[in-house]
């Protein structure tokens, strides 16, 4: 896998395609406000090294998943990368210029009027639908009309990697690529979670369902020493185990699937904790009045929101000795203060680990940022959870096989 210092450090005149991920979260009002710029702040050093180089620097991103059969009736329904644009530029301390379509007019002279060190964003790579096709034929119409805008191509979306589509899977066949700092960096550190992992290695999963983590489980059980399991899917695994749970988030149909897991965990030595306590509330609402129940009693009338004080302890008690933490998924609904302190228990207690601490994006990042914790206390903090978890379920990655990684 070659990386950006492999195309030089004199890339004046160059037309650089950087595949980033930006796909970032708005207040939901409709204010246009971005509420987490993460994302945004980790595609900055390779924007920056490639602009500093003399690059003419053209990104690549996505937001959200719009509707429509054409490029018009999505650009329509939106979201437009447009206040992304705003923000890179404001991060950068330079203009950024924004193309209002991908593959057109507006991209065609954008691109064209930048001059060395400069940067443009283009409109939502999936306002064309070719872009997610399942045609291969279709991608790569899409990457060929993409290639004729740039000389490069960076790969530096991990949390796309896991996708076959246009611009991270097609495109990089058509030019002389490489990948970013943040790929690079993402695929050093799951590997270390992977092979040879310093030991006692623990997992901590949470997050809303079992159905989207039972491959992950099933692989981590012959490299992890404990897995903890909070959040919407403990549920899942308390009724495995023949426990009331109430109006709390339950895949009925994963039962079975659980008490294999359960199964398999005591045959292979895995120590698999759960909740032993669970705050409760009537409905789901940040107002909702919580009370604190065991786990293996939740009213018929109650729904599990958060796991319990004796849960917290014994959470962190389970990663105080750890050497190797790798952690996806809240404990509980993060966003309503009163079902918060789960999740920022074990975000509190990775912080302690002596050791290498990786939070695999997604929620998980965001609530550490919410809690306002300093970044720099965890080992590293992925921009890809859906990516993170296929890599680590064995996964072969798309827009890491493109790259040659």
């Amino acid at each position: 896998m070659q990386t950006i210092d492999d195309l030089g450090p004199d890339l004046a005149g160059r037309r650089v395609l950087v595949r980033s991920d930006l796909n970032v979260p708005f207040d939901k009002s409709g204010s246009g406000v971005i509420t987490d710029d993460g994302r945004i702040r980790a595609s900055l050093p390779v924007i920056r090294k490639l602009a500093e180089r003399g690059a003419r620097v053209v990104v690549l991103a996505h937001l959200g998943r719009p509707k429509g059969a054409d490029f018009a009736e999505r650009a329509a329904g939106g979201p437009t990368l447009r206040p992304v644009a705003d923000r890179l530029g404001e991060l950068l301390g330079q203009p950024v210029a924004f193309a209002a379509d991908l593959v057109g007019p507006s991209a065609t002279a954008t691109v064209a009027a930048l001059a060395d060190g400069e940067v443009a964003l283009l409109e939502n790579v999936r306002f064309e639908p070719a872009e997610t096709s399942k045609i291969d034929e279709e991608r790569a119409v899409l990457a060929a009309k993409l290639a004729a805008l740039g000389d490069l191509y960076v790969g530096d979306g991990f949390g796309v990697v896991h996708r076959k589509q246009a611009s991270v899977y097609d495109l990089p066949a058509l030019l002389p690529n490489a990948a970013g700092e943040l790929i690079a960096a993402e695929v050093s550190v799951l590997r270390r979670l992977t092979e040879s992992p310093a030991r006692p290695y623990v997992v901590v999963l949470g997050g809303a369902k079992v159905s989207d983590k039972l491959g992950v489980i099933g692989n981590l059980l012959e490299l992890a020493d404990r897995v903890l399991i909070g959040g919407g899917m403990a549920y899942t695994f308390l009724a495995a185990l023949g426990y009331p749970v109430g109006g709390s988030l339950l895949e009925a149909e994963q039962i079975d699937s659980c008490n294999a897991i359960l199964a398999r965990a005591q045959v292979e030595g895995v120590e698999l904790v759960l909740p032993t306590d669970i705050v409760v509330a009537p409905r789901f609402a940040p107002d909702a009045p919580a009370t604190v129940v065991p786990a293996d009693a939740i009213p018929e009338d109650q729904m599990g929101l958060d796991i319990g004080p004796a849960s917290r302890e014994l959470f962190a008690s389970k990663l105080a000795d750890a050497r190797t933490v790798f952690w996806n998924g809240p404990m509980g609904v993060f966003e309503f203060p009163a079902f918060a302190a789960g999740t920022r228990a074990v975000a509190e207690a990775l912080t302690k680990v002596d050791g290498l601490t990786v939070v695999g994006g997604g929620d998980s990042a965001a609530a550490v940022r919410s809690f306002g914790l300093a970044e720099a206390d965890f080992g590293h903090i992925s921009t890809g959870g859906g990516a993170s978890l296929e890599y680590l379920e064995g996964k072969t990655l798309p827009g890491l096989t493109a790259l040659g990684a």
